[in-house]
């Protein structure tokens, strides 16, 4: 199979590029490396090709799919601190950026994979967040919620181009997917609180702390990713991939100064002071993932423990820089 992976050199497009690779496939990868980082990469790997540049630049993404069998797009602005610091430049690379993945797709018949997100289901809070539930969102002036309508749109547009245009595509909606390699700088809880109880500081817990969320390993959700695109079933469906073991982060924070033998105790920071005016949250999201098990058998293997210890162990090694 020869695969397009775009934001190839990011946390889980470096995954599944390796993946592909140890599967004896071709891959091309498609990152400008604003977050990403080539040391993500075995790029001297002689069935790899990684070309920089931008998902917004139309031709250099015409250019990269032709001859590929099946692209998978990952490339997105992401991360807390990224969307409230540079929110037009998140909404118009998740939008045009899709709109020139799948445009280029259907010009060369080729199968997409389109990543989306969890966020789409905004403020629901039911445990067990199905594909076909309500979106709750927030106000469009609220920059906290442009991800999830800039993703939203990413589905619109992809469904469009599936039931008008006859592309072959599925959408998946990642929960919190966590491992090696993911950096706290940009807001990810995980990586960014291992980081503290390392260092001995305290813990930043954002909020009240009672926020329930569900964590899953890289490595269980990458070889779905390349089922599920392979799978004639899934055209046209989005689909939930995820954990549904739930911690809120004060338990989180607990976890990992357990982890780490920290003497690191926590500390409250609102979510004014974190990410500036007007930012809101939701309490509780736990997917369903019937779908996904239905389709392709998906249960992640890998527990909440098993990843705090993977990143511990990536930090401990010096592989991810400190948080700032």
């Amino acid at each position: 199979m020869r695969a397009l992976v775009t934001g190839a050199a990011g946390f889980i497009g470096s995954h599944l590029v390796e993946h592909l690779l140890a599967d004896g496939h071709q891959v091309v990868g498609l990152d400008d490396l604003s977050t990403g980082r080539r040391e993500n990469l075995p790029v001297e790997h002689p069935r790899l090709r990684l070309v920089r540049g931008s998902v917004l630049d139309a031709g250099l993404v015409d250019e990269v799919m032709a001859g590929a069998d099946v692209v998978f797009h990952l490339a997105a602005a992401v991360g807390a601190f990224v969307i409230q610091e540079r929110t037009l430049h998140g909404l118009l690379t998740n939008v045009h950026g899709t709109e020139n993945v799948l445009d280029a797709a259907l010009r060369h018949g080729t199968r997409a994979l389109i990543a989306s997100t969890s966020e789409v289901y905004g403020k629901n809070t039911k445990i067990g967040l199905s594909e076909g539930d309500d979106r709750v969102l927030g106000s469009p002036l609220k920059s906290r919620w442009t991800y999830a309508e800039a993703k939203s749109l990413d589905e619109s547009l992809t469904h469009c181009y599936v039931h008008e245009r006859g592309l072959a595509a599925v959408i998946v909606r990642l929960f919190n997917t966590v491992g090696p390699r993911q950096s706290g700088r940009y807001g990810m809880v995980i990586p960014r609180l291992v980081g503290q109880a390392l260092q001995g500081r305290p813990l930043t817990i954002f909020g009240t702390g009672r926020q329930v969320r569900c964590f899953c390993h890289v490595a269980d959700v990458v070889p779905a990713l390349v089922r599920l695109v392979q799978l004639d079933r899934a055209l046209g469906l989005a689909v939930n991939l995820g954990s549904t073991e739930q911690v809120s982060i004060e338990d989180l924070a607990a976890r990992i100064i357990a982890a780490t033998g920290s003497s690191s105790g926590t500390v409250r920071v609102s979510y004014e002071d974190a990410y500036g005016p007007g930012y809101e949250d939701m309490q509780r999201r736990v997917p369903d993932c019937s779908l996904a098990r239905e389709l392709i058998g998906f249960r992640p293997r890998r527990s909440l423990d098993d990843i705090i210890r993977a990143v511990i162990d990536e930090q401990v090694r010096g592989a991810e820089p400190a948080p700032a």
